[in-house]
């Protein structure tokens, strides 16, 4: 690290490298500890009295006293050093700075703000680690963490403006210390427990959805970067297991993404991966993980053994804990990714309350753990674009994230039964639901009834509708399918087709008016099942000649098929919320 981001070089004190130049007004760093400084030209002052001189001797040797003062105490902030400060040793180039304000009219920050300031930029983002895990970025440990270019998988950006998808693996490969005991030792690694982390695009909540790893889905085709820099297509494989789209036949976690894009269709943004040592030292690093259990558990397996009642969990101990399934509910796997859930809720919570976010050392150490146990793709693959990440989707409240499975049922093929399939109508419902950004918690109460409030009052006939439509995204012919549909179906004969919109492709359809035009919005609103969110009220009336604005989005399926997404999660769906402590049964 530089001296910049420790505070340091080497051993450096930052306040000696800043000394005063009283010719450009600016704090200079000193290049060379041994050579010669230039002095300015000697000025010549008028005689002065011997008790004046005696008076300035004692000033002049105050001065000399506070400067070493405020030399220690900017070695302590990193900050440049107060006029006449002494260089010591050779440091980087020079920078130019504006002279700072004298100490006494700098107000000292208290040491919690200094902490919320030091902390302000990071993300609780916790990842699940073969069983579960955790992440806390802190800006000065890049090189911990491990890179994979996954190519055109991902967006590549560290920041998004819409929604974010994170993909967040955790893989049983057996490597590390103290693993070895866990079997399968040889193993390169499955997708052993997946979560798709969805931040809404105004960041006011989060969905964690689990993918059962014994879901038997499709895996395509995927391009894998080589050690020498080529791209091999590995091919994909109809009807397996989802955990086998990472680690067999050579495949990265791009293929991964893009088995989980072909399941959901959500396109991935980003991807963090971490193994069974996560789960351990991050739980460490909190301080422990509170969990209940509403009756004893003794598996074999995990090596977890614990009575009823709340308990304390880090290390081996935490590890085992997210590993156990013979001993919780139905004993599968569905049970464990409820296990996995309660654990990663509470560790939010503890991360949150438990004054990890503004007691530095916590921090460091919680931070050092993550880095160490993490890789990701190579678009966020350092600690300023994890930093810029955790700053965009870190403002969700823990209250409003969710935990969700992936509604699926027994495979009918089987007569073992030992994988699942979707459970295609409550499947495709919830995945609608995180496409549009729907909540699965109450933190769009208040906005949804305001939204919906568009959609109540009098609706015009259809016949007094005046519409131009636009292709903004939709396949194409849209614009006059629609049209067509219109006229022909429901009797808005003012409609006409307005060919394709200008500007990129829009992902939603949107239908923009008036506000003397509300009646007409809320009748075609009706007519075409448009969610309330598609409404764009404009600010000024409109003449009796001219139209409402009706783009089609990429989310048009066809004229007549509703664009509305439920409102409500499926009675199928199995959901956690972060902020609820639920007892393992």
């Amino acid at each position: 690290m530089d001296a910049q981001g420790r505070g340091r070089a080497g051993d450096i004190d930052p306040a000696d490298q800043w000394v005063f130049n009283p010719n450009t007004g600016n704090y200079e760093l000193r290049l060379d500890p041994s050579a010669a400084q230039p002095s300015p030209p000697p000025q010549r002052r008028p005689a002065r009295s011997r008790s004046e001189s005696r008076a300035e001797s004692r000033a002049e040797g105050r001065s000399r006293t506070e400067s070493r003062a405020e030399a220690r105490a900017a070695s302590r902030t990193g900050a440049p050093p107060e006029e006449g400060t002494r260089r010591r040793r050779s440091v980087p180039p020079q920078r130019s700075r504006r002279a700072a304000p004298p100490a006494s009219r700098r107000r000292p920050k208290s040491g919690r703000k200094r902490a919320l300031h030091w902390t302000g930029g990071a993300l609780a983002l916790i990842l699940v680690g073969c069983s579960a895990g955790g992440v806390y970025l802190y800006q000065r440990l890049n090189g911990n963490i491990s890179k994979i270019d996954v190519g055109d998988a991902g967006s590549g950006k560290a920041t998004s403006d819409g929604p974010v998808n994170i993909l967040v693996i955790g893989t049983d490969v057996r490597t590390g210390k103290g693993n070895e005991g866990y079997g399968d030792s040889g193993s390169v690694g499955h997708a052993d427990t997946t979560f798709l982390f969805h931040v809404s695009e105004d960041r006011s909540n989060a969905t964690a959805l689990s993918i059962p790893r014994d879901l038997i889905t499709d895996i395509p085709d995927c391009p894998t970067k080589q050690p020498d820099g080529s791209t091999k297509i590995i091919p994909g494989t109809p009807q397996t297991r989802f955990n086998n789209s990472l680690g067999q036949e050579g495949r990265d976690p791009g293929c991964t993404m893009r088995t989980v894009k072909e399941l959901t269709g959500l396109s991935v943004d980003h991807f963090m991966m971490a193994d069974f040592n996560a789960v351990k030292t991050l739980s460490s690093a909190v301080g422990g993980v509170d969990v209940c259990l509403a009756k004893d558990i003794n598996d074999p397996d995990s090596h977890l053994r614990l009575s009823a009642g709340n308990h304390t969990l880090e290390g081996e101990q935490a590890l085992a804990f997210v590993r156990t399934r013979h001993s919780v509910g139905n004993g599968g796997d569905l049970s464990r990714i409820e296990i996995q859930q309660q654990f990663l809720s509470s560790m939010i919570r503890k991360m949150k309350s438990g004054g990890t976010l503004t007691n530095p050392g916590k921090l460091l150490d919680l931070a050092t753990a993550a880095t160490k146990a993490l890789t990701v793709d190579t678009g966020i693959g350092s600690i300023d674009k994890l930093r810029q990440l955790a700053q965009d989707v870190g403002k969700v409240d823990p209250k409003h994230v969710s935990f969700a499975t992936v509604p699926v049922i027994d495979n009918p093929a089987e007569r073992v039964k030992a994988t699942v399939v979707l459970n295609e109508q409550p499947a495709r419902q919830l995945f609608s639901m995180i496409s549009s950004d729907t909540s699965l918690t109450e933190a769009k109460k208040q906005q949804a009834a305001k939204e919906q409030a568009k959609l109540k009052g009098p609706k015009a006939d259809p016949s007094n509708v005046r519409v131009e439509v636009l292709n903004g995204g939709g396949p194409f012919g849209a614009a006059q399918e629609t049209v067509d549909w219109l006229q022909n179906t429901e009797g808005v004969l003012k409609s006409s087709n307005g060919g394709n919109a200008t500007g990129p492709e829009q992902k939603t359809t949107t239908l923009t008016y008036a506000p003397n035009q509300a009646d007409q919005a809320r009748a075609l609103a009706a007519m075409m099942g448009m969610p309330a969110s598609a409404l764009k009220p404009g600010t000024e009336d409109a003449g009796p000649m001219v139209p409402m604005t009706l783009t089609l989005g990429a989310d048009f399926r066809g004229a007549g098929t509703p664009l509305t997404a439920p409102t409500k999660a499926p009675k199928e769906v199995q959901k956690v919320n972060a902020d609820q402590q639920v007892c393992a049964k």
